[in-house]
């Protein structure tokens, strides 16, 4: 092919190595640039949810509690979806709320409904119901109205507000509040924190489109690891003696940290199971009541490793670790008060 574009020989390796790193490079950024937006400094910014209505029971409220109006669509692998998952598992919602799948295509980019609901074959269509005309991102958890045909909200930090607050009437366990009044400015401390610097802090590692961004990124996710650490050293929850939205928040991060975070997204200063109090802490929210049916683990390995094209073009989807025989040995957390 050389000889007939006019070569004599083949190209020096120097040339052939500089040639494919600016062709693969150029691609990378292309991509990272739709998958992942970014600042002039190469740090990571998430777009913002663009739905964001809620379940009242005050009069006169568009979308009221009801049973069996609302549905969620999720993602197993998500842990913006694992989020709502795990409250209406807490709570005992199973049967009032119920849920479709969606999984990601690695060839389109897009999530795919398992099943097609609503008329709809991929989570584009949903939008398109709920909005004609919509052009921003499609994304879960879909909290969605089945009475309205709408997406009522995808911000998963209202929903699960929202399903601890106001479904207490066809829930099993109504009297577990994950958000008191007595304790939300704790609660709403530690979830800013932790959404900065861990929840969307590991994204900032992974999607760092420079070295001095995925440093900054780095550091700040494990400072705040290490300062959760010491508070579980001395509390049984993030707020003391009680679990709330805070702990469900940092769980479904904890969850991936080992499995995908600590090697795809390069979060790999130490792993989470270093941690003592917080791998103790890791294994008995795992262990409560309903909460391992909602960790899909192979599933979340395989739509991160399988789905982020620019941080694995192999496609190829390592075998460990296996992290299940961790979870579920003694949490060892029994000599804290629990309320």
């Amino acid at each position: 092919m050389l000889k007939k574009l006019g070569f004599r020989q083949s190209l020096p390796p120097a040339t052939v190595i500089k040639l494919g790193k600016f062709v693969w490079t150029t691609m990378w950024q292309t991509m990272m640039a739709q998958m992942a937006p970014r600042n002039a400094a190469g740090e990571y910014l998430r777009p913002a949810s663009q739905f964001r209505q809620m379940i009242s029971s005050q009069p006169g409220a568009i979308y009221p509690p009801a049973a069996g109006r609302y549905r969620l669509f999720v993602g197993w692998g998500c842990p913006w979806a694992h989020r709502t998952l795990v409250v209406r598992a807490l709570k005992g919602l199973e049967a009032a709320i119920a849920i479709a799948i969606v999984e990601p295509s690695p060839d389109t980019g897009m999530w795919v409904l398992t099943q097609p609901e609503l008329g709809c074959q991929t989570l584009p269509d949903l939008y398109q119901k709920a909005k004609p005309g919509y052009s921003g991102r499609c994304t879960v958890p879909v909290l969605w109205d089945d009475h309205t045909a709408t997406i009522v909200n995808n911000e998963s930090a209202d929903i699960i507000v929202n399903l601890n607050a106001e479904l207490n009437a066809f829930a099993r366990h109504p009297d577990l509040d994950l958000y008191p009044a007595d304790l939300k400015i704790d609660i709403d401390r530690w979830n800013e924190r932790i959404y900065a610097t861990v929840n969307n802090g590991v994204y900032r590692c992974g999607f760092a489109q420079s070295q001095a961004a995925y440093e900054q990124a780095c550091q700040a996710l494990f400072t705040t690891l290490d300062a959760i650490e010491t508070t579980l050293a001395q509390h049984r929850y993030l707020c003391g003696d009680r679990l709330t939205l805070a702990d469900v928040r940092l769980f479904t991060t904890l969850i991936r940290f080992d499995l995908v975070y600590y090697g795809l997204f390069k979060c790999n200063q130490q792993r989470l199971q270093d941690y003592p109090h917080l791998s103790g802490y890791l294994r008995e929210l795992y262990q409560l009541p309903g909460i391992a049916d909602t960790c899909q683990l192979d599933i979340i390995k395989r739509d991160y490793y399988g789905n982020l094209f620019p941080l694995n073009p192999g496609g190829i989807i390592p075998i460990g670790p296996d992290i299940n025989a961790l979870l579920t040995i003694p949490h060892g957390r029994d000599g804290f008060p629990i309320a």
